[in-house]
């Protein structure tokens, strides 16, 4: 096994995220280079600052590790991969940054970018995670449809594969009220053909994501990656139908490792499809077998949420924006020692966020304020 090319260090996340595109390149270059994962990646920030910096040590870190004439890739791949990824209309979510899933970031090997498609409000929502077998019954798809219809009926924003069968029905179930698809190639490739439409009606009114950089063709070793990701982003997941030996177990897996809730629907002892699901109830999943089941083995976090599920009534916009440098006396009037979120500020100044977004990064690299991972912004100490 290759020797890891990052210092045994715990893992800080008190580096910033990305904030302007020449930072989105180092990050791109630095995580697209040889040997170098998520957890590495966070390992070298948490050490080094910044991935210029990180970048930068890389020819001393991999030789401590015995690794000769290490080659970070070549810029222009950054440049090219994030070209591509502006031209198919995808964004960067970068780990630390407003855009980022929290609950996604509380995973040990949170990717630190993730290309998106769509809504990324979603990836603040409350969401329940919903897969199963490909080949799934007309049963099977019945209930996962069942299912979802009636979690998203309570406000909560669906997960899952964008595969056939049980997590088409999830997807296409939930279209109007909020569906995330997390896929294993990049965001702009369609797997599986058949789903083409579906894959149009999610980046237009859900959201595509994957960590996979721009026109990547999904492979094999690309799948358990991506199911890890669709545990991470909810609190729970759910296993409609699947066989012992199949992606939605290691899903349930990487769920159970991430202290989410795993629940499943039994199945027929016979039945190949159920070995899976009968197989997690023995072990203790919770079982379900109607929305309500789910609903009150939620999580109160996400069973009663604190704040309304609906946003929060938007202050009168202004019409003229002020000058920048009154904008910015007005942001630091709002905030304090108490880290508060960056949505709220812009919500509390009745402004647009654009002007509001580029006084932030002023204030920002100036250091008046500093920013908190998760989008907390507060006055520097």
């Amino acid at each position: 096994m290759a020797k890891d090319i990052a210092p045994d260090i715990p893992v800080r996340t008190d580096y910033a995220a990305p904030a302007s595109v020449e930072d989105a390149l180092d990050w791109l270059q630095l995580l697209r280079s040889p040997r170098i994962g998520p957890v590495t990646f966070h390992k070298l920030l948490s050490e080094h600052g910044s991935a210029r910096a990180a970048m930068e040590a890389l020819p001393e870190v991999t030789a401590s590790a015995g690794l000769k004439d290490y080659q970070l890739i070549p810029r222009d791949r950054a440049e090219k991969e994030y070209a591509a990824g502006r031209k198919k209309g995808a964004r960067l979510a970068a780990f630390g940054g407003t855009l980022y899933s929290p609950i996604l970031a509380e995973i040990d090997d949170a990717p630190p970018l993730l290309w998106c498609l769509g809504n990324l409000d979603f990836l603040k929502a409350p969401s329940l995670a919903l897969v199963g077998a490909r080949n799934a019954s007309a049963l099977g798809m019945r209930l996962a449809r069942s299912l979802t219809k009636g979690v998203a009926a309570e406000g909560l924003v669906t997960v899952s594969g964008l595969a056939r069968g049980i997590d088409t029905a999830v997807h296409d179930s939930s279209l109007e009220t909020g569906t995330i698809a997390v896929v294993a190639g990049g965001v702009d490739v369609i797997y599986p053909q058949e789903n083409l439409k579906l894959y149009k009606q999610i980046a237009e009114s859900g959201l595509i994501l994957s960590e996979q950089p721009m026109g990547m063709q999904p492979q094999a070793r690309h799948f358990p990656r991506r199911n890890r990701l669709i545990s991470g982003l909810a609190r729970a997941v759910v296993v409609v139908e699947a066989a012992v030996k199949s992606g939605s177990l290691l899903t349930a897996r990487d769920a159970a490792d991430q202290g989410r809730e795993v629940m499943a629907a039994p199945g027929h002892p016979f039945d190949a499809r159920a070995a899976g699901c009968n197989q997690l109830l023995r072990d203790g999943a919770t079982l379900v077998r109607n929305a309500d089941d789910i609903l009150q083995a939620l999580p109160p976090s996400i069973a009663e949420p604190e704040l309304p599920l609906a946003p929060e009534p938007m202050a009168p916009m202004t019409l003229k924006t002020p000058p920048m440098d009154e904008l910015r006396g007005r942001i630091l009037a709002h905030l304090g020692a108490a880290p508060l979120p960056e949505d709220q500020v812009i919500r509390a100044l009745g402004l647009p966020a654009a002007p509001v977004n580029a006084a932030l990064v002023e204030l920002e690299m100036a250091g008046t304020i500093t920013r908190a991972p998760g989008g907390f912004l507060s006055l520097r100490g």
